[in-house]
């Protein structure tokens, strides 16, 4: 077998040294590998339930102000099925505190902290007492 000898550049390069075998014939050769790229930064936005909690009240101060009739206005103009709407407006429902957790969420590289469905699980429970015991970090999924 043969050695392969590594030494560092003075401008951070790798400079690794060993034999290329070729048919019939060895020749010693010298390859650089270039030092490896830093990680990109992380890339963080708000989470999807988060955009959702505040899409539903953006809708809730239309339809307040007069810009949207009712909840059936804003699923035709959105193009989202009534069903759909109901499930924005549930988040609303929720205990202010944990309305003000899941706004400060950030998904982090795609990956989000919670889905809206888990989020749906705590809206079932109507009293914001049940709401906050069933929206603890272990019955979320939370970490």
């Amino acid at each position: 077998m043969s050695e392969v000898c590594t030494r560092e550049a003075p401008d951070g390069t790798l400079i690794i040294t060993g034999q290329l075998h070729r048919v019939q014939r060895c020749l010693a050769h010298c390859f650089v590998v270039p030092p490896p790229a830093p990680p990109p930064a992380p890339v963080r936005k708000p989470a999807r339930v988060a955009v959702m909690l505040a899409l539903a009240h953006k809708l809730q101060q239309a339809i307040d102000r007069g810009d949207l009739r009712d909840q059936a206005d804003a699923a035709r103009r959105l193009g989202f099925n009534r069903a759909r709407i109901t499930q924005l407006f549930d988040l609303t429902l929720l205990a202010p505190e944990i309305q003000e957790q899941l706004l400060a969420l950030e998904s982090v590289d795609g990956v989000e902290p919670i889905t809206e469905r888990a989020v749906r699980r705590v809206v079932r429970a109507r009293m914001w007492d049940e709401q906050r015991r069933v929206f603890s970090p272990s019955a979320s999924g939370r970490q």
